[in-house]
């Protein structure tokens, strides 16, 4: 079996915040922009890997979604425990001084873990946990 990961999604709730930061602070470029005002789909991924993408998404717009969830799911964004994704760099103190410099808010400044792996930590504008990994 060959499977790859090609999409994985994160919620938006101000596409135009989301693509300044996943666009001109991560560098990712846009692959697809579709719909209008706040319920857009966006794709962007990093520069010379057309085959790996982050969808970002209206989450309120999923027909199956209730009212409730949908209250619920505000509310886990405002705190910043819907949406998370691990990226990785080879230069973890560069990449961090760049977030940082835009204005991200900063969860975790690079630090070696205890399992092994040196990372940190921002928020996107959406609140999602956004991880940065350093790999060799």
């Amino acid at each position: 079996m060959d499977i790859t990961i090609h999409t994985t999604a994160l919620p938006h709730d101000d596409p135009e915040a989301s693509l300044a930061f996943y666009r001109d602070i991560l560098g990712f470029e846009v692959r697809s922009d579709f719909g209008n005002g706040k319920m857009r789909w966006i794709t962007v991924g990093p520069a010379g890997q057309p085959d790996t993408c982050i969808l970002l998404a209206p989450p309120a717009a999923d027909p199956g979604v209730t009212d409730d969830e949908r209250q619920t799911i505000v509310e886990m964004m405002a705190k910043g425990t819907y949406g998370w994704i691990l990226l990785a760099t080879k230069d973890l103190n560069g990449t961090f001084d760049k977030v940082q410099a835009s204005g991200a808010e900063v969860v975790q400044e690079p630090t070696l873990q205890p399992y092994g792996a040196r990372d940190c930590a921002f928020r996107d504008p959406a609140g999602n946990q956004i991880r940065i990994q350093e790999v060799s």
